[in-house]
């Protein structure tokens, strides 16, 4: 069984569908549909790699379930933790619109307790394509609890391709026999994580292509049929390894990554970097001789050294003769051209004619002409020891998160629950551990430099937000490379990949309000606190109309954990934000049921 038919449909989970009215109430509501889902956190014991250890498991399951669902549906998770620590579950490339409250991470919410629950309720508000959902605490990510979150097109939206004969999803990721609590003991020690122990794809090790993959691993097998046109969503989940992902003699169309259309380009195989995710079309053209080899091996390190760190599993034609043999399909050749996978990086393109969520073309943002309002270089540089302690910087403050979380502490007026001083560009002193926050402004339009002086390549990601990858280089930016800027068609993604002695340019549009993380998605530079958050107020906004409240359910920590209430239930913290219109609604269509009976 592949992982692609683990996903969570909407129709077994109770989807409340909009319905309209007029006729009843002299006005027609008409709400986007809402879906729900049940989400249980818990250890279980797998044997990935054919070590024996503690995974988290979402419903009894390693990967988590996909969750599948369309453009402006009404999202709600019942997320239940039965893990033995703290619990948030982060949903990377979901931009929350007005509700930083659903975020799930430490700066903008209260983690979940122990044997308790929280549901999330959120709109995935013009929003397409491939994300995936993890735990966003204490390295939990490096033991499981991932899975993946696909956004649909509505059908009166176009699609920029034939429909494809099926939905793959292939997560990859550096795996360690270690579970994420020992990894947190090395980084606390000071020392580093070292080479991980394998590459799983889909929660599974290699498939034994050589006599250096031990007995008895369970691969991954992704079963197709000759002559059908797949679409193949992957995602790299892992801890801090960037992979390169190929298919045996198979071409991959690059089609999308992290919510947009690209121009449909082919390659023979991808660098996909942590926290990153893309989906291509792959026509099944080959002959049926033998199964093929699926691969995502380790980059920018010494790949003799490292070759135990890559993921195999079998792609598998319905009328294949034999199983995979012989060596593997070799990665790029590039090891004294540094700028192979940054030129392919830059390839990366966005369709501008296609719609996306919407029906106008994607391009019809024209991000090029925009005046820039603000300016920020973001500099990391190798973890260095602070107070005595191993940690990781921007501009040489590494992030402490705050007690309260930053937006509930200020409509609570909590004082000195954070600082609004993040510097906009490296200071030129020893490095310190605070809780500084950027204070962005509404509508703003802002250039951020991501100049990444530490010896591992590193992914950047920011929440609430798609950003325009404009440009990259090696060396130290300097003004001079904006006229290498792509103004034209960049393309806008959420996770980007800054190389190791190099820069990453993006630009962003701050028409979200609320509190956003800002962060490394490399699992142990995050922990060791690269990391901040951008705080966006609306100042004329005194309605929500721009920012939504509380949520009725909010959890309270820090100085305000007076406030929280214990739970009684397992459905203690059942949600009530929007209650009006989905009470109004499903009042509506339960009389619809009954007249119709």
């Amino acid at each position: 069984m592949s992982y692609s038919s683990l996903g969570l449909r909407m129709g077994s989970l109770g989807l409340l569908y909009s319905i309209c009215f007029g006729w009843l109430l002299g006005v027609c509501l008409c709400g986007d549909p809402f879906v729900n889902f049940e989400l249980d956190y818990s250890f279980i014991t797998a044997s990935p790699l054919g070590v024996p250890q503690q995974v988290i498991a979402i419903n009894g399951k390693f990967p988590g379930p996909v969750i599948n669902i369309t453009t402006n549906y009404n999202v709600v998770v019942n997320v239940k933790n039965k893990l033995d620590e703290n619990l948030l579950v982060t949903w990377s490339g979901i931009q929350m619109r007005r509700s930083s409250w659903q975020d799930g991470v430490l700066g903008t919410n209260c983690p979940i307790a122990p044997k308790w629950n929280w549901t999330y309720q959120f709109q995935v508000k013009d929003q397409i394509g491939s994300f995936f959902y993890y735990p966003s605490l204490n390295m939990q990510r490096a033991s499981g609890g991932f899975g993946s979150f696909i956004v649909t097109n509505r059908n009166v939206i176009p699609i920029p391709f034939n429909m494809p004969d099926g939905d793959i999803v292939i997560m990859i990721g550096d795996w360690y026999t270690r579970n994420h609590t020992d990894l947190r003991k090395a980084l606390d020690g000071g020392k580093e994580l070292g080479m991980p122990d394998g590459v799983l794809i889909n929660g599974k090790g290699p498939y034994k292509y050589n006599s250096s993959v031990p007995d008895g691993i369970e691969h991954e097998t992704i079963n197709v049929d000759p002559g059908k046109t797949y679409r193949i969503r992957v995602h790299n989940v892992g801890v801090s390894t960037s992979l390169n992902f190929r298919i045996q003699n198979h071409n991959l169309i690059l089609a999308e990554t992290e919510g947009y259309y690209t121009s449909q380009q082919n390659y023979t195989s991808l660098d996909i970097h942590v926290g990153q995710s893309y989906s291509f079309l792959v026509t099944m053209d080959q002959n049926a001789s033998s199964d093929y080899y699926i691969v995502a091996s380790a980059r920018f390190v010494n790949e003799t050294v490292w070759q135990r760190v890559t993921g195999v599993a079998v792609l598998h034609y319905s009328n294949s003769k034999g199983k995979a043999s012989g060596p593997l399909p070799d990665p790029p050749n590039d090891f004294y051209d540094k700028s192979y996978s940054l030129n392919q990086a830059m390839s990366v393109r966005q369709n501008v004619s296609a719609s996306g969520a919407r029906p106008n073309p994607q391009g019809s943002f024209h991000y090029g002409s925009i005046n820039v309002t603000d300016f920020y270089v973001l500099r990391s540089l190798p973890p260095s020891t602070i107070n005595g302690k191993q940690r990781a910087s921007y501009n040489g403050i590494s992030f402490v998160n705050p007690d309260t979380p930053i937006r509930l502490a200020d409509v609570y007026n909590v004082k000195g629950a954070y600082k609004l001083d993040f510097p906009s560009k490296p200071l030129n002193k020893t490095p310190i551990t605070d809780r500084s926050v950027i204070n962005a402004t509404y509508k703003g339009f802002i250039e951020i430099i991501l100049q990444n002086n530490d010896t591992v390549v590193q992914t950047f990601h920011l929440d609430g937000y798609s950003f325009f990858v404009v440009g990259m280089g090696y060396d130290e930016w300097t003004e001079n490379n904006r006229g290498s800027y792509n103004k034209w068609d960049a393309i806008s993604r959420s996770t980007v990949q800054v190389f190791s002695g190099g820069w990453t340019a993006v630009l962003v549009s701050l028409d979200n309000v609320g509190v956003w993380n800002l962060r490394t998605e490399n699992l142990d530079r995050w922990y060791l606190g690269q990391e901040t958050y951008m705080r966006i107020i609306n100042p004329e906004d005194s309605s929500n109309k721009t920012e939504n409240p509380p949520p009725d359910n909010v959890l309270f920590c820090g100085a305000l954990s007076h406030l929280q209430k214990p739970q009684k239930s397992a459905s203690a913290s059942t949600l009530h934000v929007q209650s009006h219109l989905y009470v109004v609604l499903l009042l509506g269509f339960s009389t619809l049921v009954s007249m119709l009976r």
